[in-house]
């Protein structure tokens, strides 16, 4: 049978981790994409030596080169400068935006119609960076922070609560970093508001390690940063656009009004399928939650005129 292809530009942890989940669920053919000389062609080749064991049928290649990513369905862009102890998120502004500038060109290029997802620190400019360069119309280009972020709070609240990861509905808004805001109201447990499970002197804690979740792991590896959850939450964004699930992921996204904030990139609940993103959906959030969401939204916008791409 034929597969949908997908390219994952970046074959560091995050990105091989994500080109082996994609392959491994038999999502699409992944060719996976480096500046390094041989390091995607080794990896991909080791993958494809795990497929006798694992049964997948889908093919993952490795290459330097951006013709071979030709006609890709989606485009996943993980590659950039990753955080150590004691850097924030946007101390890797101008690196990572010239490097995710040269990506986009050359992955335009070969696939005009692809959908592009953003992995790449500082998540929310970057993707409004990928966006003015790809001259695609925004619901072509998101972002995956929200996905995460939405994972790791429902994992720091099942241990809480004592149930099941996956018994965790989770919504988490906002930009990608210090300024993320839990919605603990729209957090359902089993289909119960987390409001009504736990009192809000537990409840705060638990947010804002959300917040610190990212800087947890790279204090704990003091060598890089997480890897494992980032994939599995681009994989899952991937999932939406290529079977067109209509899931409602928490992804950022062009803002025109939303939440009372336009013309920039942040996390929202968003509606994701095969043309991208769907729909944004408003779901009500307190004076504060408005407000914090705001804050976040200005933060990025800030962000994104420092590297004059502002509209």
């Amino acid at each position: 049978m034929g597969y949908p292809k997908v390219t994952v530009v970046g074959a560091g942890f995050v990105g091989a981790t994500a080109a082996q989940r994609i392959v491994e669920k038999e999502l699409a053919d992944v060719v996976l994409v480096d500046v390094v000389e041989g390091l995607p062609q080794g990896k991909a080749l080791d993958m494809m030596e795990s497929a006798p064991i694992e049964g997948f049928r889908t093919r993952i290649s490795g290459t330097n080169d951006y013709a071979e990513t030709k006609d890709s369905d989606v485009i996943v862009i993980t590659a950039g400068l990753a955080r150590k102890p004691g850097m924030s998120r946007d101390d890797l502004l101008a690196k990572n935006a010239e490097i995710i500038s040269g990506i986009t060109k050359n992955c335009v290029e070969a696939s005009p119609n692809a959908i592009i997802i953003t992995v790449t620190n500082p998540l929310d400019v970057m993707t409004y960076l990928a966006w003015k360069v790809s001259n695609f119309p925004t619901r072509r280009v998101m972002g995956m922070a929200g996905a995460l972020d939405s994972a790791r709070y429902a994992y720091f609240l099942s241990q809480e609560l004592m149930c099941l990861p996956s018994d965790v509905d989770p919504m988490v808004l906002g930009g990608h970093g210090d300024q993320m805001v839990p919605v603990p109201q729209h957090t359902k447990v089993k289909g119960k508001p987390v409001t009504e499970c736990l009192q809000p002197d537990v409840l705060e804690p638990i947010n804002q390690r959300t917040r610190d979740g990212g800087i947890e792991i790279v204090q704990l590896l003091k060598t890089g940063s997480a890897y494992y959850a980032p994939s599995a939450s681009a994989v899952r964004m991937v999932k939406a656009v290529l079977q067109n699930t209509g899931d409602v992921i928490p992804s950022c996204v062009y803002l025109t009004g939303q939440y009372g904030i336009k013309d920039v990139y942040c996390g929202v609940p968003a509606r994701i399928g095969r043309e991208g993103v769907m729909e944004i959906p408003e779901i009500e959030l307190t004076d504060q939650q408005k407000q914090d969401l705001k804050a976040s939204a200005e933060h990025v916008r800030e962000n994104c005129e420092k590297l004059k791409i502002a509209v």
